[in-house]
């Protein structure tokens, strides 16, 4: 399909936890017909099939019920397992139809797998989101747009029902490579801060002190506001972004610049703390980082 999408386009999403989940409920609200793939990664669905969603059981379900399909899972390994396996949507894919890959992904992957989708005769968008479930549910992504501009204009009144910010990067896997150099800067923020305010509390200083003198200085900004209530009483609730997805992100940051033959020492070194806390608590959120590095120099291992 080429034309412009409009309500009465059939919407397909596979992956629909913490993002996907809001993702689907603005595309439901804003009045297009959904089919959401059945997965026991997803979170509970049922406002969404009361608010006339419907389940697929297959991925065969999903490419023969929808004009447009939306990617939101984990990364790469999880894309490339829905587009190639026996049976994944490459081998039911009709010809028209839409992917818009939502997910943090290698962007030599992504490549690959759109010249593929064409090859199918589909199209391909890599649409990666910035922001957290909460403006996911707001409706209120950012999102970095890699593919054809006109196939981006065609997705604008479905891209603009769950994001506040469209932003076309460039041709197929500028997308992904701008979410990954968005993502290295964003968490390598917060991993210097988590380790400034690991220290600070070693040496003693108030999280009062800190957050003031951070934030009214070279310290302020959106990863401050976003660690401060953690810094200030050990509230988590505002960034739950995982230690899991944080390293991941980085390590295909690093994949990126090992392939693009790019300096990445600072990035290495972010992923290596990343993985050691990663080793210490598998379930900690980013801002539990803190904790995890104040801990670590008990060890007695080398910082």
């Amino acid at each position: 399909m080429t034309d412009k999408i409009d309500t009465n386009t059939r919407i397909g999403i596979a992956g629909v936890g913490l993002m996907g989940h809001g993702i689907a409920s603005n595309i439901v609200r804003c009045g297009f017909p959904l089919v959401l793939l059945k997965h026991p990664g997803n979170q509970p669905v049922d406002d969404l099939l009361h608010d006339g969603a419907r389940q697929a059981d297959t991925l065969q379900d999903i490419a023969e019920q929808a004009d447009v399909i939306i990617l939101c899972v984990t990364g790469t390994p999880q894309i490339e397992d829905i587009l190639y396996r026996a049976d994944g949507l490459l081998a039911h894919l009709r010809p028209g139809t839409i992917l818009i890959d939502c997910s943090t992904a290698i962007p030599s992957s992504t490549e690959r797998i759109a010249a593929d989708v064409a090859r199918a005769r589909g199209l391909f968008l890599d649409a990666p989101m910035t922001r957290t479930p909460k403006e996911a549910a707001q409706g209120r992504l950012n999102l970095i747009i890699g593919g054809d501009t006109a196939l981006f204009e065609t997705c604008r009144p479905l891209l603009e029902s769950f994001a506040e910010n469209l932003v076309h990067a460039g041709p197929i896997g500028a997308g992904h490579r701008m979410k990954l150099i968005h993502n290295f800067v964003s968490l390598g923020f917060s991993t210097v801060l988590a380790e400034a305010a690991a220290c600070a509390n070693r040496a003693g200083i108030e999280p009062r002190v800190l957050l003031d003198i951070l934030a009214n200085g070279g310290g302020g900004g959106i990863v401050l506001d976003r660690l401060a209530p953690y810094i200030a009483s050990g509230d988590d609730s505002g960034f739950r972004f995982s230690l899991s997805n944080a390293h991941k992100d980085l390590s295909y940051y690093t994949t990126m610049a090992d392939e693009s033959r790019s300096f990445h020492q600072m990035a290495t070194a972010i992923r290596d703390t990343l993985a050691m806390g990663l080793q210490t608590d598998p379930k900690a959120t980013m801002p539990q980082l803190i904790q995890i590095l104040e801990t670590h120099a008990d060890s007695g291992e080398p910082g």
